[in-house]
Order: C-alpha cells, then structure tokens, then sequence
C-alpha cells in the first residue's frame, strides 16, 4: 500500500503534510476535528476555522465522515467539549443550515442590523442569541449587506462591536464568521500569518490552511496575504521552516 510505504519513509512534519495530501478533504475535515476535541482541551480555533469557512453540502459532508470514521456524531462530541454561548455558535455553524441566496436582501438587513444594534452596542450587557442566529443563519452576501447597514446605524464597525461586547472564545468565533464572510482568502491570510508570527511555528495550523486552500483559493490568499502584510507568504515561509517541509509548502502554494 502507498501510503504504508510513505509512513515507513517519511518522518516528522514532512510526512504530516504529505498523508493530508492524500486524503479527501472532508475526510481530512474530519480528523482534523476529531483532533481538536480529542485528548486534554479543545483546539477552538481548528473548529472554528472549519465551520465557519465549508458550505452547508461540506458541512453535511465532514459529518457523515466524523460518524463513518469515529461511530460518535459531531456534533454531540463538540457539544460535549464546549460550553455556554461558544457551545450555542459551534452548533448552530456544525447544523449546516446556513442560507445559500447569492444576492442580499436589504430591508431584511436593515431589519437584522437593528437587531444586532439593539442586542449589543444600545442595551447593557449583550443579547448572544441574536448574534449566533444571524452570523450562523443568513448567507455571506447577506451578512455583508448586514454590516453595512450595521456600520450606517451604528456609525461603529460590525468587528469593533464584537469585540467591545464579548470575550473568550465567543469573540473569536464571531470574528472569524464575520471576517470568513466579508473576505474568505484575507481570513485565511491571517490565519497564516497568525501561524507564522512570533517567537516558533504553529505547525498545525500552518499544515491544515495549506492543505485545505492549496487547490481552492490559494491564488487570492497569496494576494491578500501581501497587501495585508507588505511581504509574499512565500518569504514568510522560507523564513518559518526548512528542508523537505520547506519545500512542499512553497509547492503546494505555487512558488
């Protein structure tokens, strides 16, 4: 078997990134979800990047795999490891009912900008439930739409509210729906940006961004990564890692 012989070969992060290859990439999803909820704490930002970046038909898919591969469903094992308002959002992203209309409806985001207004920025303390049910409802172009008229409202950016009205992991999870909506190559710039920067390498991240946008939106990422950073992500690669690893990310992102 191939990959038997690669495993007895290859070693180390290399090989890592050569057995994701192989797999199919709801099957990777999967895994890499498993992974995150395995073991001593929960890796949120792997299941937030996931969720938050498939569509429904993905998302649908990745949950068949979990429960052909683990025999456990998804959702269960996330809900399981989580808990309060971050909990609430994971299900509402892992449900998959997210709406798909490709041109945005304005007087409903009118409607939903003020609801959003009214539950954050112009009450004391913070309404979660209408946040989750709109960032985990409505499609991308919609919630678009919805900023906008949020930002025209509020005369505050849909981002700073979130961050002014919530923390933890909650924080972190409406962020990245709201940045994967406006902007899914940028978000996925920063996030491996975010895997790169500072004092090591978070291998992990960096394998799985790679791995699951080589084939789908690399191009763009690569153009945002520049002018969000002022330098190629090819250069931060070659200054985050080495060797043989080295080499097959600069591949796999075409350079």
């Amino acid at each position: 078997d191939l990959l038997s012989d690669l495993k007895s070969e290859l070693s180390g992060k290399f090989e890592t990134i050569v057995l994701a290859l192989f797999e199919h990439p709801r099957i990777y999803d999967a895994n890499e979800c498993n992974k995150a909820i395995s073991g001593v704490g929960t890796d949120e930002d792997a299941l937030i990047e996931i969720l938050s970046t498939r569509s429904n038909g993905e998302i649908k898919e990745i949950r068949d795999q979990y429960r052909r591969l683990f025999k456990r469903e998804l959702e269960r094992d996330i809900q399981a490891d989580t808990s309060g308002d971050f909990k609430r959002l994971l299900t509402s992203l892992v449900t998959g009912n997210r709406e798909e209309r490709p041109q945005p409806d304005i007087e409903l985001a009118k409607k939903e900008a003020t609801e959003l207004y009214k539950a954050g920025e112009k009450r004391l303390g913070t309404d979660e439930a209408v946040f989750n049910r709109i960032l985990c409802l409505r499609s991308n172009a919609q919630l678009r739409e919805t900023f906008d008229q949020y930002k025209a409202l509020s005369g505050k950016d849909i981002e700073k509210s979130i961050q002014s009205e919530m923390s933890g992991n909650l924080e972190i999870g409406c962020l990245a729906i709201v940045r994967a909506a406006r902007n899914t190559p940028a978000y996925f710039a920063e996030r491996l940006h975010k895997s790169m920067a500072g004092a090591g390498t978070k291998d992990e991240a960096l394998i799985r961004s790679i791995v699951s946008r080589a084939e789908v939106d690399m191009v763009a990422i690569k153009q945002e990564f520049n002018t969000m950073y002022g330098k190629t992500l090819a250069s931060f690669v070659k200054g985050d890692t080495s060797g043989d690893y080295k080499k097959i990310i600069l591949g796999l992102i075409g350079e």
